[in-house]
């Protein structure tokens, strides 16, 4: 018997089919039993993280060869496998979703009201395809899996959102992310009709002609940039997460966004070197101006989940830039600045959550003295601000000063354009923080006493600790991806 599941509880499949198998427990669950649900839905999501820790103890960081690699047979005809395998860039994107989903699950136990098992069976799909994403060798298996994630995320705003607008807002949401994505469809049909495959190593080795490395990156382009988001696809983010849940905007924040960055890393830089060179210019101009425009639209909102919406739009285009640089440094920190963007931008939003909760009004103007009503939130709060800001010392920090570095070798003006941008975020944040925190106290707004109680206390921990480890000892996270990244660089020629 343990011979059978083996390949199911040592490899990347049974990563894959652990959530999936939770949901469908659940699932037989009645819904009366909410207890043994909410049980199941934790415990699941822990083993779940624990078992993605066990790729990285066994990880092998001297090689950039895919590891943990499976070949399923999908398709005979055209010869399609599921075919999954991960490296030091994926990998710890692959840890940070089965970090997040047990936040997301915790934090929904009492803020949902209704249909509490669909959600739990949401987030269990949505985490299963968010793996298979950062998984997927095989660009039609990619593509199928980088669109099955907006349908449970369609339905967690749908059902679960906040306001009436909610509705719209999926939507949105969804017909932005799905029409930018047609493109990369054709793209990989183009791709299969010249190659016969869709195999990412074979197509690694393949050399495409300039004229069509152009057509094929434009078409992957119109895709990843929707998710990143860039300007002036970025309309659908804001909306999305004004609307959405709690728990769904720390999803949307803390993985979906990488999406698109990780599409570029894994698919656009390697496959289409020549085209990546020449569009450099262009994705640097598209990301400074996302930068300055995103920070000064940020600083006249007055909806908090708002303003924390447009924060990282500025940071995702930052790590673009970081990107772009085409050098080991600008690349390690694009994908550090993404690790640490996951809890950095995830916990505001639990923050806005817990105020919204009490209070039931996100409007700047009705809030002002908090540190005298809920001082244990307000601390968590600052610290959050200040590692949004990229105080040394936190995370954001390695992140941000290697993609300077990066970039700076590459464009001094376009590094000096992005810094820019970091001063325009310290004063937004520092300015939010400022009205809601400290000025008069509002006793017709807000409650005389209700800080965090122990439970969402808990759930902020794993955030401060992680980006405290991040911020004090981020060597561990480059050693594993070192590797993979020099051998990116050296695989496009870009030295």
């Amino acid at each position: 018997m343990l011979q059978v599941l083996a390949p199911f509880y040592s490899n990347l499949s049974g990563l894959i089919l652990l959530p999936l198998l939770g949901s469908l427990i659940i699932l037989v669950i009645p819904n009366s039993r909410v207890r043994l649900i909410q049980g199941i839905t934790i415990w699941t999501s822990l083993i779940t993280f624990l078992y993605s820790l066990s790729f990285w103890i066994r990880f092998e960081n001297d090689t950039a060869k895919f590891q943990f690699v499976e070949t399923i047979r999908w398709l005979p005809y055209p010869n399609i496998n599921f075919y999954i395998g991960i490296d030091g860039i994926s990998l710890f994107f692959v840890i940070l979703t089965t970090f997040l989903t047990p936040i997301c699950i915790l934090v929904g136990f009492y803020s949902v009201e209704s249909y509490k098992k669909e959600y739990m069976i949401a987030f269990f799909i949505c985490e299963s395809f968010l793996i298979a994403v950062f998984c997927s060798l095989d660009l039609l298996i990619f593509y199928v899996f980088f669109e099955s994630v907006l349908i449970p995320m369609f339905i967690i705003i749908g059902v679960w959102g906040s306001r009436q607008r909610k509705i719209k807002a999926a939507y949105q949401f969804f017909l932005y992310t799905l029409m930018g994505s047609l493109f990369m469809l054709l793209a990989i049909l183009f791709i299969f009709f010249q190659t016969g495959t869709t195999d990412l190593q074979i197509l690694l080795t393949t050399e495409f002609s300039e004229r069509r490395q152009i057509l094929l990156w434009i078409a992957f382009f119109a895709s990843f940039s929707v998710k990143v988001p860039m300007v002036p696809v970025h309309i659908w983010l804001p909306e999305a997460h004004v609307e959405a849940p709690t728990a769904g905007s720390v999803i949307l924040a803390g993985i979906l966004l990488k999406l698109g960055t990780y599409g570029f890393l894994r698919f656009s830089i390697p496959m289409f070197p020549e085209a990546t060179l020449y569009f450099t210019p262009f994705i640097y101009a598209l990301s400074v101006i996302a930068i300055i425009y995103t920070s000064l639209t940020t600083i006249r909102q007055i909806d908090l989940k708002k303003i924390i919406a447009y924060s990282p739009v500025a940071h995702m285009n930052f790590v673009t830039i970081g990107m772009f640089g085409l050098n080991i440094q600008g690349i390690e920190g694009s994908i550090l600045l993404m690790l640490s963007h996951g809890p950095v931008s995830s916990a505001p939003f639990l923050c806005v959550g817990a105020s919204y909760d009490r209070h039931k009004t996100r409007i700047v103007k009705y809030y002002g003295g908090l540190v005298s009503t809920m001082p244990i939130s307000s601390t968590i709060f600052l610290f959050f601000t200040l590692a949004n800001m990229s105080l040394p010392g936190t995370s954001s920090f390695i992140g941000e000063f290697l993609i300077l570095v990066g970039a700076f070798q590459r464009n001094s003006l376009v590094a000096a354009l992005a810094a820019l941008g970091m001063i325009l975020g310290a004063a937004y944040s520092l300015w939010l923080y400022n009205r809601v925190v400290f000025g008069n106290f509002k006793p017709n707004f807000l409650l005389k006493f209700s800080d965090l109680n122990r439970r969402e206390v808990l759930i902020f921990l794993p955030f401060i600790a992680g980006v405290i480890w991040m911020g004090v000892y981020p060597e561990v996270f480059p050693e594993c991806m070192h590797t993979s990244v020099s051998n990116l660089v050296q695989h496009g020629k870009f030295d």
